[in-house]
Order: structure tokens, then C-alpha cells, then sequence
């Protein structure tokens, strides 16, 4: 079987005309490979060496890290400092913005591992990323105005998945795509060419666990999806399952409940690139008012509701919500 040939560095250069700096990107996207082929190395040793468990401190949240969850953000964060182009790291698992090279162009907002309480269990996991031009002058401190962008404002944004498969997808604004480790070269080859999400699907994503605590019209929503037959898939990995919801088409869930009004997921972390991604792959990401995209931070850990994949299901969960939110 012949492999692939078109690896992830010669990809962004031969599309170089489509890239906000196609140098600068190219060489941004080798620190970040860097630092996921470290934690794939990593995840790929569980349960020989002691990456299992959590690490008995808590994150800016108050929720338990996990060994994991340390060693994946000190390989992003040493990487990245050593590349010299990032001037502010925004961590899920930092209390503030780090401060890497005010020299530096760019902001990266990343959760270093998501779903990392799943390793023990031999489940998907994954990292999540987003690139930003920074906005005030080089060589001056970080101010709130690079931290505190809104999603639309992406140079580029990916993830990559450690499963039965290493997996990266990214885009910069010009289509979706999606390129495979292949140990033996040590590279990320194209696997996944123009990534299209399905208009629809038959797979919807959500703790239904939780569903009394959900809003009336997600629970309307869902009651539907069991009467047209839908397949109910979750994993507890957001990378995991949005990954599959993006190449067979379906809907990712989470919304806010009774006790969490807000939702669970991080806006800056997770769901501005999943948005991204989705929207550059035909869908669409909203959350129960409108656009992720579109939304201001507040805050570095500004949690949201997230409702993102295939277009028409997204924009039929809208009709239930009643407010049409920027779709």
C-alpha cells in the first residue's frame, strides 16, 4: 500500500499564497508537532511508565489535574519558548496568560490535553489549539488586547488526537485538513484532504447523563433526535468525538444546565478553534444566543454552552432555542 507523500510542513508551504505567513505558520505548526509527537510518545507509553492518575493539585477551575495534563503543558510551553514567535501562551491549565518572548507575533491559546482523565481507560485524547496575530506593538508587554480576542480573529486553529491513530487537523482559514503520523518517518502525512462536515448526520453527542438539568428546547431536541433513530455517541473526549462528528456528520452537545448555566467548556481553549474548524469545514458552532466566533471574552477562562457540527442539525437545535443566534 503506498503512503501518502505530502507531509504537513510541505503542505503549508505549497500553499503558501493561501497563508496569513506561510513561513511564520509553517514554523509555529513545527513547534506545536514537536510538542503533540513528545505527548504522543507519552500517552503511548500508559501503563508502562507513570503517567497515570491525577497529579493532586487542582487547575484554575478547581478540577484535579491529571499527570498528564503537566507534562503536556510543559512540552507546549518549553517548545513553544524555544521557537521564539510566541510572545503570550494562554494554558487551560495556567491561571493567567505566560509570557514566552515579547518580541514574539503571536498568541496561542491552547488546552494541552483534553479528556486527559481518559487515559486510563485506553480512550481518545486529544489537544486543542488556536493561533492569534498579537495586537499591540512588538517588544512592548502583553496587554489585554492580545489575550482577549474574539474566535473570528483566528490566523489558525487544530487539534490533534491520540488514539488509535495520531491524527492533526488544522486550518488557516482556507479549508479544512487533516494529516496522520506515520511513525517510521517521524512525519504528519495528508490523509484528509478538504475536510467537508456532511450537511447532516445520524450521530448526536451529548452527557445525557445530565438531562434533566438541560434546558427545555435541548431536551425537545434530543426527544426528536430518538424518534428519527439518531445514534448516540459519546466518549467523554470533546477532540474524540467532534473529530467523528466532522468526517461522518452529526452534532456535539454541551450545554448549560440547572447547576452550570454557562456550560462546562472553555470559550478561549476549546470551543473558538472547534468553531473555527467547523465553520471552514461547511458547519456550524453557536452557543444558546449566538456565533461562538462572534463572542468577546471576558475573561481567560470564560466558560460557554457549545453546539457545533453539521449545518442543517445545528440550525435545527437554533429553531428549538427560538433566537436564531447569527445562523
Amino acid at each position: 500500500m503506498r503512503l501518502p507523500s505530502v507531509t504537513l510542513d510541505r503542505f503549508v508551504r505549497n500553499n503558501q499564497s493561501l497563508q496569513y505567513d506561510c513561513t511564520e505558520l509553517s514554523q509555529l505548526l513545527s513547534d506545536i508537532v514537536l510538542a503533540a509527537k513528545i505527548v504522543n510518545r507519552e500517552v503511548n507509553k500508559a501503563g508502562l511508565v507513570d503517567i497515570f492518575g491525577q497529579a493532586g493539585s487542582t487547575n484554575t477551575s478547581g478540577e484535579q489535574q491529571y499527570k498528564l495534563d503537566l507534562l503536556a503543558n510543559a512540552s507546549f510551553e518549553h517548545t513553544l519558548r524555544a521557537g521564539g514567535q510566541v510572545c503570550a501562551l494562554l494554558s487551560e491549565e495556567e491561571e493567567s496568560f505566560i509570557t514566552l518572548n515579547e518580541s514574539g507575533n503571536y498568541v496561542i491559546a491552547i488546552d494541552p490535553i483534553d479528556g486527559s482523565s481518559n487515559i486510563d481507560f485506553g480512550i481518545s485524547i486529544g489537544t486543542i489549539f488556536s493561533i492569534y496575530k498579537r495586537v499591540t506593538p512588538v517588544g512592548t508587554p502583553i496587554s489585554s488586547s492580545d489575550i482577549f480576542q474574539k474566535g473570528s480573529k483566528q490566523l489558525a486553529a487544530g487539534y490533534v488526537l491520540y488514539g488509535s491513530s495520531n491524527v492533526l487537523v488544522y486550518t488557516s482559514g482556507h479549508g479544512v485538513n487533516g494529516f496522520t503520523f506515520e511513525p517510521g518517518l517521524g512525519e504528519y502525512l495528508l490523509s484528509h484532504p478538504d475536510i467537508r462536515t456532511p450537511n447532516r448526520g445520524l450521530v448526536y453527542s451529548i452527557n445525557e447523563g445530565l438531562s434533566n438539568l438541560f434546558p427545555v428546547p435541548v431536551r425537545t431536541f434530543l426527544d426528536d433526535c430518538k424518534t428519527e433513530h439518531y445514534a448516540a455517541r459519546y466518549t467523554g473526549s470533546l477532540v474524540a468525538d467532534f473529530h467523528r462528528n466532522l468526517l461522518k456528520g452529526g452534532i456535539y452537545l454541551y450545554p448549560g444546565t440547572v447547576t452550570s448555566t454557562h456550560g462546562k467548556l472553555r470559550l478561549v481553549f476549546e470551543c473558538n478553534a472547534l468553531a473555527f474548524i467547523a465553520e471552514q469545514a461547511g458547519g456550524l458552532a453557536v452557543n444558546d444566543t449566538m456565533r461562538i466566533l462572534d463572542i468577546e471574552p471576558q475573561t481567560l477562562h470564560q466558560r460557554t454552552s457549545l453546539y457545533v457540527g453539521s449545518s442543517g442539525m445545528v440550525e435545527k437545535l437554533v429553531s428549538y432555542l427560538g433566537n436564531k443566534p447569527g445562523v
